[in-house]
């Protein structure tokens, strides 16, 4: 084996051992700072809690926290404070529908008025090229005319003993 391909050799098994540190690095790092941190949790941890949490229901305010149902008073102008908010909620919301539907229908409007004005626009731009085309063929008719009275003149003036050549016509 020559020297050069020693080096590549040499330089593939750097590079492989340095692309499989990048690829297994980071996860050992975060596993073993995970454990580090759970034995630090044991060690200084509360003791655990001794409670049925089954029995509770999945939704629900302990009684030591749900000071309304102690209350009468309290519970009912809770309840009457909420309903206030939710209908003063859905009011708002009642209110921004209405203003987003004022904006789309405006917005609607104004482009029913755009397409109706680029519309006179085209109307406006195929008469003019139907009164262009009507010309074009008025002309060239007209031209076609010409020619045949040219032509006929022409003819005539040979007739009487005219040599010359053609006519040529300034455009």
């Amino acid at each position: 084996m020559n020297p050069s391909q020693r080096l590549l050799k040499a330089a593939m098994t750097v590079l492989g051992l340095c692309l499989a540190a990048y690829i297994l690095a980071p996860p050992l790092y975060w596993h073993i700072t995970e454990g580090v941190a759970a034995v630090r949790r044991d060690s200084f941890s509360c003791p655990p809690c001794h409670c049925d949490c089954s029995s509770y229901p999945l939704l629900s305010i302990p009684e030591e926290m749900n000071c309304m149902k102690h209350d009468p008073e309290v519970s009912e102008d809770m309840e009457r404070s909420f309903t206030d908010l939710l209908s003063e909620e859905l009011k708002l919301r009642e209110a921004e529908a209405q203003e987003n539907q004022q904006r789309a229908d405006m917005a609607l409007l104004e482009a029913k008025k755009m397409a109706s004005q680029y519309q006179k626009e085209a109307d406006k731009c195929n008469m003019g090229m139907e009164t262009c085309e009507e010309a074009r063929e008025k002309a060239e008719a007209t031209l076609e005319i010409q020619r045949k009275l040219t032509a006929m003149w022409e003819f005539r003036a040979r007739q009487r003993g005219w040599k010359g050549g053609p006519i040529k016509l300034r455009i």
